[in-house]
């Protein structure tokens, strides 16, 4: 039930953020849609703790300032980069450790990693993370590991979801 009231509160600050609009008749559509929605949700028994996670969106939420700062710290440094003359590039693979132990917390660190700018994640296995890195730089902040230590992990180990974990 929980789960529920949960993603109707989402949906509903989804929605007004997403549309802006606060005339009777729209707020009206707007909650009937998020209402079938819901009840769609529910009939297919789609509502858990995976589809929406209430024991991990806090921590989520303390992250996401984090990641954002870092992306625009990386764009303004490529902008840089492209508007300076001369070879102010220097790409490399390299091998980042993965100190994340859930499924999730490696997909959030991964794509983190691909959302910032000069920085793509080529592939994942259990111990690392191989990145294309524009610079030397940052290679280096990865390497330092302040990323993997800000990315949140799920605190439900895979092994009592009753899935395989990978």
């Amino acid at each position: 039930m929980k789960h529920t009231i949960s993603l109707i509160l989402l949906l509903s600050g989804l929605w007004i953020g997403l549309s802006g609009h606060f005339d009777p008749l729209l707020l009206s559509l707007g909650a009937g849609s998020i209402l079938l929605t819901v009840y769609l949700a529910h009939r297919m028994d789609v509502i858990d703790w995976e589809s929406h996670p209430l024991h991990f969106t806090t921590r989520l939420m303390r992250f996401l300032p984090y990641l954002m700062r870092e992306i625009i710290i990386a764009n303004i440094d490529v902008a840089r980069r492209i508007v300076t003359p001369g070879k102010t590039i220097s790409p490399r693979m390299i091998d980042v450790p993965l100190p994340q132990k859930t499924v999730l917390g490696r997909v959030i660190y991964a794509n983190s990693i691909t959302l910032t700018p000069g920085t793509v994640s080529v592939s994942v296995n259990r111990e690392t993370i191989s990145v294309h890195a524009l610079t030397r730089e940052a290679a280096e902040g990865l390497g330092r590991g302040e990323m993997a230590a800000a990315v949140p992990e799920d605190p439900i180990p895979e092994r009592n979801r009753g899935g395989s974990g990978e």
